[in-house]
């Protein structure tokens, strides 16, 4: 090889709803870069072959999810290399897909608060894999029975939370009617050790027949008060004044004049 090229450093893997990008560094100058994927059984898949970027998109090379991969990261001069002359490279860590692919959001589609009953429908993120008639795998697909959801919901205005877990994609919990909620959902796999909770959904709250004293706070409701007070008490004062005044002026128009 070319041991004057320098060889890639920080390689990591980043993988969310199992769309993986390789990235390290340098910024390579005067030579260029090639991926490498070997996994335990499968061949060996060029990907981003001379590039001068330090990123490739590697999902493509990983779609037996439950296999162990790694990276070598070629430093190829620009002249090329002859037949028999590898280039330097650097290896990467292990990765394994189906263990280490973080779970992404899931997209709620709908949510009904009817008497003390809260209803969530949402929805798997889609993979980058599809089935042969075209259309997209969702995680649930790929986890099958190892994956599960969370809703984690409470009062709005409160910080105490609750959460209930399913299997399928709808929710139906006990609430308070009174009141109204704010929720979000999270994919979980119970069996990892690491990357076990997925990112969290967009956080979504009720709207019953919200009052002002909800919507508000009671601080609002006193800074109110606190004014309207002034404005009453400001009113009368100014009142008062004006009708002593107008009181003295009519006492002074009806003194004789002097000299008369």
């Amino acid at each position: 090889g070319n041991p004057e090229l320098p060889t890639a450093v920080n390689i990591t893997w980043s993988s969310i709803n199992f769309k993986t990008i390789l990235q390290w560094q340098p910024k390579p100058s005067g030579y260029f870069y090639t991926v490498e994927i070997h996994g335990q059984t499968s061949d060996t898949k060029k990907k981003c072959i001379l590039t001068t970027e330090t990123e490739c998109d590697v999902t493509d090379a990983l779609r037996n999810v439950n296999e162990t991969y790694t990276a070598h990261v070629l430093s190829v001069a620009s002249s090329g290399v002859g037949d028999f002359e590898e280039p330097p490279f650097a290896v990467s860590e292990k990765f394994t897909p189906y263990s280490q692919t973080i779970l992404g959001k899931p997209e709620i589609r709908n949510y009904t608060q009817k008497g003390s009953k809260l209803n969530v429908v949402f929805q798997d993120p889609l993979t980058p894999y599809t089935f042969p008639n075209g259309s997209f795998k969702s995680i649930q697909d790929i986890f099958q029975h190892d994956l599960e959801y969370k809703l984690y919901y409470w009062k709005d205005q409160s910080s105490g939370k609750k959460d209930a877990t399913t299997k399928s994609h709808t929710f139906e919990v006990n609430i308070d009617s009174t009141k109204n909620y704010c929720f979000y959902v999270q994919g979980i796999i119970p069996s990892r050790r690491e990357n076990r909770d997925g990112q969290e959904s967009t956080v979504l709250c009720t709207s019953i027949g919200r009052n002002i004293l909800d919507e508000y706070g009671a601080e609002v409701f006193i800074i109110i008060a606190v004014i309207a007070i002034a404005v009453i008490t400001l009113a009368i004062v100014l009142s008062v004044i004006l009708c002593k005044r107008k009181k003295a002026k009519a006492a002074r128009e009806k003194e004789p004049l002097n000299g008369v």
